[in-house]
């Protein structure tokens, strides 16, 4: 029976914003142009750290991972929202959609321990400059990284599996821009109370844990940033977090909201709206927060860019 209410379900609707097609238009243009600049960002920020010897620090190899994450997230959920946005009605097959809910839950689970590692990197650097190239050595940040990575892979295989183990017996209209976990429940004809606990602690371990970590190691950085001597010092070092911090309050903060609780009381166009600002605004805003204030990028920006123009005149 389990089998048969499944197969009964084919494909899945993506509604979008068909409450509003005045607006999907202009929805389609703003979001087309913002998916453009964020593959220009995020690619940019890995050509250069990858061609530049002397951004391979652990900070810059940590950043290099982050953008293939975001990189790879934006091209999971942007292509099909741009989909969704060019039509009144548009279709996901049954594999298709557990694909994207996988990838998904991937780059956002990976995302999660890799801003958790960044801030550790941080917290090392500022509180224990001396000893950083002893701590943070290329064995620890090879396995802070793959690490990152695999917990991704073992949240969404967990995850994935266990909501597509369900039955759906229809409606099979998905009122979201995804196939987001919270959105795909909506439509399980069984009882979902063990998976929602699953869901509650997971979310607890792979999101809040990080986030406490990362508000306690921003703590001792504080304390250790206001006991420097030099304002000079002070600057620098306070600069150097501000991109990190403003990265994890855009992800973690909407993340939260979305999936601590899968059937939440949020409205549908609230859900939308929230999932559009970790899936859209923080990726397209990472390569801008941290290049923008970074000297260290910039100055091998301008190198790589000169290389390009005596390459060309020659």
């Amino acid at each position: 029976m389990k089998t048969q209410n499944q197969s009964s379900v084919a494909e899945f609707v993506l509604l979008g914003f068909s409450n509003f097609p005045e607006l999907q238009e202009q929805l389609f243009g703003i979001f087309l142009v913002i998916y453009l600049v964020t593959l220009m960002g995020n690619v940019a920020i890995i050509v250069i750290i990858s061609l530049d010897q002397s951004l391979h620090a652990p900070m810059y190899l940590f950043l290099l991972n982050l953008s293939v994450v975001e990189v790879s997230f934006s091209a999971v959920i942007m292509p099909e929202m741009l989909v969704v946005l060019s039509n009144e009605k548009t279709t996901i097959s049954f594999v298709g959609c557990l694909a994207q809910m996988y990838f998904i839950l991937f780059f956002g689970g990976t995302e999660c321990f890799l801003l958790g590692a960044m801030a550790y990197d941080r917290f090392v650097a500022i509180c224990h400059p001396l000893n950083y190239p002893m701590i943070m050595n290329k064995r620890v940040l090879m396995k802070l990284i793959m690490f990152s990575w695999a917990s991704g892979i073992m949240v969404a295989t967990v995850q994935t599996t266990w909501v597509f183990s369900f039955p759906f017996c229809g409606p099979s209209y998905i009122n979201h821009l995804s196939c987001e976990t919270p959105a795909v429940l909506e439509l399980v004809c069984a009882d979902t109370f063990l998976f929602e606990i699953y869901a509650f602690t997971g979310t607890i371990l792979i999101v809040v844990v990080p986030f406490f970590l990362i508000f306690l190691s921003y703590i001792r950085i504080l304390f250790a940033i206001l006991k420097m001597p030099s304002t000079t010092g002070r600057k620098k070092a306070f600069s150097t977090c501000v991109s990190h911090l403003t990265s994890v309050t855009l992800f973690y903060g909407t993340a939260n909201m979305t999936y601590l609780q899968p059937k939440s009381g949020y409205s549908p166009e609230t859900k939308k709206l929230m999932s559009l600002s970790y899936s859209l605004l923080t990726p397209l805003l990472n390569p801008l927060i941290y290049s923008l204030r970074n000297s260290e990028m910039k100055r091998a920006l301008l190198k790589l860019l000169q290389r390009r123009m005596v390459l060309h005149t020659i």
